[in-house]
């Protein structure tokens, strides 16, 4: 049995389901207190400060979000990012709650439950919630993990391009498919550069709108526009010294190329509104899922622009074309998640490297990673098998999946028109159905009308 410590808020519309864990959980936790509803979870957050919550999935709220459960466990990590939050759920909702655990909770509990699993989960997240110092040390040496190469000729022959061009102050243009691992070769780079020690600032270029293009990427001084009540720094200067990766430059509207290219070349920014040229001391890595050289013969991306920002390209291959890293990958994807899930996973058998071996993985690694965590949430041994892994469009021969990830450009514009429609205009469900951020969707029906 556990040491007796900590404090447990239980969040629950049930009155069944709270005396009977009012009766239990008292056993293993110092404080135990209820809740019928979240109405009033934020101020008892504040009075009672619990190391863990266990929060029911579903009220009878007016929250509008499609699941409470998911809302208030957002909410909670925002407004305490040390309290530990376990999702207790109907089997009906496991794929909510497997959603839940990605977005920061602990781990999820399905009614009726096992008192001895509820109990070690639960123990589990105090004793986490209680190392939080700890564990956020954790995650910066995680960050800091080097890339995995693999073993594909295409990879080799990378690494070593890497290997020369890491030390210099070359820019760099990363091209390749959605999930290939640009921004993860960028961090590669920048961590192998003499730069190293400064900051490396990653910017979505695709993202920003265009009336605030200058201003995040330039800067802005007090008074330049309406709501401008301080002077603001750019992108540009907060990568003084560093490394400043623009993720999607693919994106950025024609007209905006020409004051970008402008910046590049001079070496200098001004901020709207002002007028001194501030020099910045940047290295300069660019990337983009889209065929430039296509752009240019179509004029919607500047000629000069692609050669100032190509002086070393670099075309990351896609999954299916170094199928003997697939499930080196999973292996990788396997330990990380099963330390963060505190699931006792050791490997794969031969069943899940076969499924695996033979995947199309048009999302390629970032598909992989998804998949790899999704089966971990879910697994129940200490192996991986083909039905855990669980993904139809992992299989030979299964149709391609409407994300954007996974399409050609000329399919784009119909797959965002047909997401925002599906999801009844609801920019979460439609960036999470075709595979990309909601700032980027933005962009994308801007693009298209929409």
């Amino acid at each position: 049995m556990s040491t007796k410590r900590g404090k447990l808020l239980i969040v629950d519309d049930n009155a069944g389901i709270r005396q009977a864990l009012k009766i239990l959980l008292p056993m293993h936790f110092t404080e135990v207190e209820t809740l019928p509803s979240p109405v009033t979870l934020v101020s008892t957050l504040e009075r009672f400060r619990p190391d863990v919550v266990l929060l029911d999935m579903n009220f009878n709220t007016d929250i509008n979000t499609g699941n409470e459960g998911l809302y208030w466990a957002g909410e909670i990590k925002q407004m305490m990012p040390e309290v530990e939050v376990v999702l207790f759920t109907a089997y009906a909702d496991i794929a909510l709650a497997v959603e839940g655990m990605k977005r920061g909770a602990f781990d999820f509990i399905v009614k009726p439950w096992d008192n001895e699993k509820l109990v070690a989960t639960l123990t589990a997240a105090r004793d986490k919630a209680r190392k939080a110092m700890g564990r956020d040390a954790k995650k910066e040496e995680e960050k800091a993990a080097p890339m995995y190469w693999g073993s594909s000729r295409a990879m080799t022959v990378i690494q070593k391009t890497v290997d020369k061009i890491a030390p210099t102050d070359a820019t760099v243009l990363i091209t390749g498919e959605n999930g290939t691992g640009k921004d993860m070769l960028a961090r590669e780079i920048h961590t192998r550069s003499l730069r190293s020690e400064k900051p490396m600032v990653a910017v979505d270029a695709g993202a920003i709108t265009e009336t605030l293009f200058e201003s995040e990427l330039f800067g802005h001084v007090k008074g330049a526009f309406t709501d401008a009540h301080t002077d603001h720094v750019g992108k540009f200067e907060q990568a003084d010294g560093g490394t400043l990766f623009l993720d999607e430059i693919g994106n950025i509207p024609l007209h905006l190329q020409a004051k970008l290219l402008r910046v590049i070349q001079s070496r200098s920014v001004v901020r709207v509104g002002g007028s001194q040229a501030i020099p910045v001391n940047i290295r300069l890595i660019c990337a983009t899922n889209m065929d430039l050289e296509q752009l240019v013969r179509e004029g919607r991306f500047r000629e000069d622009l692609y050669y100032r920002i190509n002086t070393v390209h670099i075309a990351l291959p896609a999954l299916r074309e170094r199928r003997e890293d697939i499930v080196p990958l999973a292996e990788r994807f396997i330990s990380q998640f099963a330390e963060k899930y505190h699931r006792p996973l050791i490997g794969l058998d031969d069943s899940a490297k076969a499924v695996l071996e033979n995947g199309r993985w048009s999302g390629n690694i970032r598909e992989l990673q998804n998949c790899i965590e999704k089966a971990v949430i879910l697994s129940e041994g200490t192996t991986l098998t083909a039905k855990d892994i669980q993904l139809e469009q992992a299989k030979a021969g299964a149709p391609a999946a409407g994300t954007l990830k996974e399409v050609s450009d000329a399919e784009e514009e119909r797959l965002v028109r047909e997401a925002v429609l599906k999801s009844n205009g609801n920019i979460s469900a439609a960036a999470k159905m075709l595979g990309i951020s909601r700032p980027t969707l933005y962009a994308k029906m801007k693009k298209y009308g929409l």
